[in-house]
Formats: C-alpha cells, sequence, structure tokens
C-alpha cells in the first residue's frame, strides 16, 4: 500500500508523544513492504527531502505570513499551506491513503486526501477538551475543538490509540461508534534496552519525564516525593521536560522547600534520558490527563519499575497486568506510598520489571500497532470503492 502521513512533528523534530508514533509507526510500515511518505515541518539538522529506514520524509521550511503569535489557529492554518505545497514534489506518485495525525495537519490532509480523491484517515491523539477536564473554555481552546471537530468529521474513518480516546472522541464530536477504530501507541524495546551490565544504583532515584505542562501532574509528584524525605532517606527526584507549567512547578518546588531534593532538568537528550531511566529506581507517570501515555511503554521497556496514575489510557495499559502500579490521579499521599513500596520491596520491583518485559512483547511492538493500523487503511479503501 502506498501512504501519505501528516504530522507536524517527525524526528529529530520532537515536541511531544506524536513524533514519536508517526516515527515507529513510519518504519514499520515501511519495514513490513509498504511505501509511506511524511509530510512534516523543517528541521535544521536533516535535510528537507530525505530517506530514513525506508521513509521518505518531506518537511514544510516555513516562512509565514505576519500573524499575531496569539493568533494559534491561524498561525497553523496558514503553515498547513506549506505543507500542503509538498505533494507537488511527489510527482506522479500517489498514494492509496493520507494520514493526518491530529488537528494540527487538519486542513493539509483534508485538501490532499480531496485532490487526490483517496481516503482520509485522522488520528485524534487528544482532544482540547480532554486537556481542560471536559469543557472547552472560550478563546483558543474554542477555535482548536472547532478543527478536532471539523476532521474527525472529514475522515473517512478516525483511529483513537485507547478505549478512554475512543469514548471521549465518539461524545465529543458526536461520531458513529463503528467510525472510530483503536490502535495502541508501540515502542521500539530495542532503543529503550537496558544494558547488559544494569546501571541501577542503591542511590532512591525517581524519575518522570515528558512536556511539563499542568495536566501532565508532575507537581503532584514533587510532593509524594517531598512526603517521603523522612521515609526513604537519600531520596532524589528528577523531572525531565520543558513546558509552559515549568516556571509554574519551579516556584512550587522552592516554596515547598524541596529544591534540594527534587530537580528540574529541562531539556535532557534522549540518550542521557535512557542512562536515566536505567539506572533509576523507579519512574513515575503521574498525568492528571492522558490519552494513552507512550512514556509509560519507554519506561517498561528501559527496565524502570513503572508506577502510573489510574487515568485515560496508562490505566488500560496497567490495570490487571502486574506490570506497573497504579494510583489515583492528583493524589500525592497515595503516590508517595507506591514509591515507597517500590524502592524499599526489591521483590516487587523485580515483578514489575518481569511482568511490563512481557506486556510490551506481546502487545506494544512498532511491527503490531503497523498490521492494525494497516487493517483501518485497507477498511478505509474498501469503503471508498
Amino acid at each position: 500500500m502506498r501512504i501519505v502521513m501528516l504530522s507536524w512533528e517527525y524526528p529529530p523534530l520532537v515536541v511531544g508523544g506524536i513524533a514519536t508514533h508517526v516515527g515507529g509507526l513510519a518504519r514499520a510500515l515501511a519495514k513490513s513492504g509498504h511505501e509511506v511518505v511524511v509530510l512534516s515541518l523543517h528541521a535544521s539538522e536533516v535535510p528537507d527531502d530525505t530517506t530514513v529506514e525506508g521513509v521518505r520524509i518531506l518537511r514544510a521550511n516555513i516562512d509565514l505570513p505576519w500573524l499575531p503569535d496569539d493568533n494559534l489557529v491561524g498561525r497553523m492554518a496558514s503553515a498547513n499551506h506549506q505543507i500542503t505545497r509538498l505533494a507537488a514534489d511527489l510527482g506522479a506518485w500517489r498514494p492509496d491513503v493520507v494520514h493526518a495525525h491530529d488537528w494540527l495537519v487538519a486542513w493539509a490532509g483534508d485538501t490532499i486526501s480531496h485532490l487526490w480523491n483517496v481516503p482520509l484517515i485522522a488520528t485524534i491523539h487528544a482532544t482540547e477538551r480532554g486537556r481542560h477536564g471536559g469543557h472547552v473554555p472560550p478563546g483558543t481552546p474554542a477555535a482548536i475543538n472547532s478543527v478536532e471537530w471539523w476532521l474527525a468529521y472529514q475522515a473517512n474513518l478516525v483511529i483513537c490509540c485507547s478505549k478512554f480516546m475512543i469514548r471521549e472522541v465518539v461524545s465529543g464530536f458526536d461520531l458513529p461508534v463503528e467510525k472510530v477504530h483503536l490502535v495502541a501507541n508501540g515502542v521500539d524495546l530495542a532503543e529503550w534496552e537496558r544494558p547488559t551490565a544494569p546501571l541501577q544504583t542503591t542511590e532512591p532515584l525517581v524519575v518522570g519525564w515528558g512536556r511539563v505542562q499542568y495536566e501532565k501532574g508532575f507537581q503532584v509528584l514533587a510532593r509524594a516525593v517531598g512526603a517521603l524525605r523522612q521515609r526513604v532517606p537519600g531520596i532524589r527526584c528528577v523531572i525531565a521536560g520543558r513546558g509552559s507549567y515549568l516556571a509554574e512547578l519551579q516556584t512550587q518546588i522552592d516554596v515547598e522547600g524541596l529544591s534540594d531534593i527534587v530537580n528540574l532538568a529541562g531539556f535532557v537528550p534522549d540518550a542521557d534520558l535512557r542512562k536515566m531511566l536505567h539506572g533509576a529506581r523507579c519512574s513515575v507517570i503521574p498525568s492528571l490527563y492522558e490519552p494513552f501515555g507512550i512514556v509509560a511503554l519507554e519506561s517498561m521497556a528501559a527496565g524502570a519499575p513503572t508506577i502510573v496514575a489510574r487515568t485515560g489510557g496508562l490505566a488500560e495499559i496497567v490495570e490487571g497486568t502486574g506490570a506497573g502500579l497504579l494510583f489515583e490521579p492528583g493524589n500525592h499521599h497515595e503516590l508517595a506510598d507506591r514509591i515507597d513500596e517500590v524502592l524499599t520491596r526489591p521483590d516487587l520491583a523485580d515483578g514489575l520489571q518481569r511482568a511490563a518485559a512481557d506486556l510490551l512483547a506481546t502487545h506494544y511492538t512498532w511491527d503490531a500497532i503497523a498490521k492494525s493500523t494497516l487493517s483501518v487503511y485497507t477498511a478505509a479503501v474498501s469503503q471508498a470503492e
């Protein structure tokens, strides 16, 4: 099958989990013998037209017309014109399907699918309604919600990464349930594999990482670690990542007197992040809202005993598997208890690691995810005939 994917981010341009998902999926599809082209944005480290692991990546070097910085939706719509122009570089080559990842490429995905008269598949990775606790504030969030609604309506079929997200998308966008398909995220096990000689030390190091936004819950992790200062001597926590909540989180840490045991590391290169996880005694994904939680898969693949909030896709990954511990989102006291258990019970930590390895190998390889995605493509093409 010939496939065009559109994504606002693609490695080495990484903003959040979408780049990881699209990169893993595209490579797995190409490895299976399919022709895959990704249309994305310029990254200074690589050429704007290159082929990596069988995937051709075309990148738009965006020169936006002047628009106010706070007009996010207008800026994105303008940038989509540049992404659409990339289609001309494909010459006579035509895809069987167009696959748009999230609202940021909605306009380009819809336009290109109509120009080529092929089905449009849309993956909704998260919703603005979900990010705001189930309601849509006025202004930019309402505008984004409208674009998400329109993309879901225009698409022939919609993909969501968890049952939680299917419920959110079906109810939020008034979609027929048969239009929405479940395809999970995956993880590259070899990329995160622990070294032969484990780096894990006796130091009680707790690691959290991701985009530092309020809904990611790192403020809950900081308070939980603070509550363990006396119970777990020498405990230390590193939170890696950047985001709009970083300054407020640092203020909380300073005010609560946690700066000696909780360190905000900012951006950490992938190689260093993996090394840190390999040496961690446990990792925590404390999200208040999480459509899937690909970081949980990465944590498990790195061999770090994993604790996650019982929310959204995180709960679906871990519940009933023995691969991780859960706590109620926002409850730092319960999270502190879970961290304490992992740090003080080596038998529990070992059991979590073994169960996680089995779970990933069975359900979350990119080959398995590519096979599921391909079945959605095939269904869309059949419906269009």
